[in-house]
Formats: structure tokens, C-alpha cells, sequence
């Protein structure tokens, strides 16, 4: 029995929602199945066209997410390393500080030292930096704007 395979245009429709899913919901734990459910593929098919498309696992890809968003944090928040590992999506301060040497050459205390010392942008102060990615408790009408009759 043949199987048709999907056209290269609805495949890499398919791995860029799997994609920003990934860039959308870094800070959650996201699995493989997951981000292959996006796409509507086996994780196996999926992770092997991800990786040939994007050059990356997607592992990798979640990842040097993850890291980016830290550095940007690093940069501005005055956040304890901690609570920036937490916020970006790693469950252990080890795993992070040892993808984060691995990715960018140093520790993040020493990265943050760097970003403070070449006059990197003024930290925002950690409970503004809480307050704004809490997740809202207002009903999707009131995030709409739409007023509740009454």
C-alpha cells in the first residue's frame, strides 16, 4: 500500500505552527508530542523534517529559546538567575546555567556582569517584571475590551 506524502508547501505550513508554538509557549513544558500534535505529524516524522528544515532538533530550537529570552532578561530585569530560569521554562538552575555556558560562552552572572558593565539597558525592577508576565485573571471579554452588560 502507497502512502501520499504531503506537498513541500503544506509541510513547512505545518513545521511553522509547530514552530510558534515553540516561540509562543518557550516558558511552558513543552514535549515533543506536543509540538508534533501542532503540526499534525508523528513525533518521529516530525522531529526529522524539523531538524532538516531548520537545521536544529527541535529540542535545540525550544532551547536556544529559552536562552535568548534569559539573556534579554539578564540584560534588563533585576531578577535573581533563579527566578529568570523559572520564568524562561527550565525546571532545574543546573540545567540552566549549564546550557546557558554552553550556548553563550559564559555563566549568566558573568553575562549579566558583561551586559551592566558595557552599559547595557537599565534593569527593570524584578516585581514589574512579575507583574507583567503573570497571566491575567480578567475574563477573555475584559481582555477584549468588551464591557459585561449589567
Amino acid at each position: 500500500m502507497a502512502t501520499r506524502s504531503r506537498p513541500a508547501s503544506e509541510l513547512l505550513t505545518a513545521l511553522r505552527r509547530a514552530r510558534d508554538v515553540a516561540d509562543r509557549d518557550f516558558a511552558e513544558p513543552l514535549t515533543l508530542t506536543e509540538m508534533a500534535r501542532a503540526a499534525n505529524l508523528s513525533k518521529f516524522h516530525f522531529a526529522r523534517m524539523f531538524a532538516a528544515t531548520y537545521g536544529e532538533t527541535p529540542r535545540s530550537y525550544l532551547t536556544r529559546r529559552r536562552i535568548e529570552r534569559a539573556k534579554d532578561l539578564l540584560r534588563a530585569a533585576n531578577l535573581t538567575v533563579t527566578e529568570i530560569c523559572l520564568l524562561v521554562g527550565f525546571e532545574s538552575l543546573g540545567s540552566f546555567s549549564t546550557r546557558f555556558r554552553e550556548l553563550v560562552g559564559c555563566s549568566p552572572s558573568a553575562y549579566r556582569q558583561g551586559a551592566v558593565a558595557s552599559g547595557g539597558i537599565p534593569a527593570i525592577p524584578g516585581c514589574f517584571v512579575l507583574m507583567w508576565t503573570r497571566p491575567s485573571q480578567l475574563s477573555n471579554r475584559e481582555e477584549a475590551g468588551v464591557e459585561a452588560a449589567g
